[in-house]
């Protein structure tokens, strides 16, 4: 379980991130056409950092822990 901590939290420390920034800016635009691409924006963020949290979690199960040790 400690392995999976820090892209655990890095991950959900990211999505948080893009949901406050982009929340912010929201409210700054006031133009709707904008408001709807700055809420399709995080969403896309955050759904990429879950694939990429997911595929780091199945490298550390499948023993590739340190991906740059065989470079």
């Amino acid at each position: 379980m400690k392995k999976y901590f820090a892209p655990i939290l890095v991950s959900v420390l990211m999505i948080i991130y893009f949901i406050v920034y982009f929340s912010v800016l929201i409210m700054l635009v006031e133009n709707l056409v904008f408001k709807v691409l700055l809420g399709i924006i995080p969403a896309i963020f955050s759904g990429i950092m879950i694939y990429v949290l997911i595929e780091r979690i199945t490298e550390i199960r499948s023993g590739e822990e340190d991906d740059l040790g065989k470079y």
